[in-house]
């Protein structure tokens, strides 16, 4: 069975590749292990989650990588949340989907294994829910999830919903639904939505989970 060990940036996306990814690569044949990046090591802990600092996310990665060299490592970061120091994250192209790309492969080539491939969220995890905004009916009225669907309706895909402080799709969401829980609502929402619908609502997301399941190690 192929492994693949995805770096990511806390609990909530700990969830959804747990109840959401992971089934879908089990029956594929690829074993899905999702790993919260640390942002603190010390001899007695290791702190996880928060991360407001590229080294500490590329620390993470190398050790990753070495520690299975013999196996694939991704990850799944918000491009919304990466610190300013992350490689040309302020790069700008009028193709959202060229810009995330462009950035990605830099950050790959600053990792610099040929076991890895850095993978980012547009703009957020929450961006994803929007896929379906029906879902939200599950834990919300349906007046809230018109709004949703009217926010959806707005933008060429989930993928393009802006990501400033206030317009972020968490940001949105939060307003909209009191007690909005990301990690509980967002993977109940998620698993309702359905991988196949989130890869057909969001082209940036459906590459990455294809490029999961065709990256091919390099030989040394």
């Amino acid at each position: 069975m192929k492994n693949v060990y995805i770096l990511c940036e806390g609990q909530t996306e700990e969830s959804f590749i747990n109840e959401v990814i992971y089934p879908y690569f089990l029956n594929i044949g690829i074993y899905i292990r999702p790993i919260i990046c640390a942002t603190k090591r010390t001899i007695a802990k290791k702190h996880k989650g928060g991360v407001s600092d590229y080294n500490k996310i590329k620390t993470e990665l190398k050790i990753l990588c070495k520690q299975h060299k013999n196996e694939i490592v991704t990850t799944m970061f918000d491009y919304y949340a990466m610190p300013d120091n992350t490689p040309e994250i302020h790069h700008k192209d009028s193709d959202i989907y060229k810009q995330i790309e462009y950035i990605e492969n830099k950050i790959t080539e600053d990792i610099n294994h040929s076991n890895c491939f850095f993978g980012l969220m547009l703009h957020e995890f929450e961006g994803l829910l929007f896929s379906s905004p029906q879902s939200f009916e599950l834990i919300t009225d349906i007046n809230t999830t018109n709004i949703i669907q009217d926010i959806r309706d707005s933008f060429d895909s989930p993928e393009h919903i802006n990501n400033s402080v206030e317009t972020a799709p968490s940001k949105r969401l939060e307003k909209l639904i009191p007690n909005y829980s990301k990690i509980r609502n967002g993977t109940i929402i998620s698993k309702e939505i359905g991988i196949d619908r989130l890869m057909e609502e969001c082209k940036h997301f459906s590459d990455w989970i294809e490029k999961i399941k065709t990256f091919e190690l390099q030989s040394r």
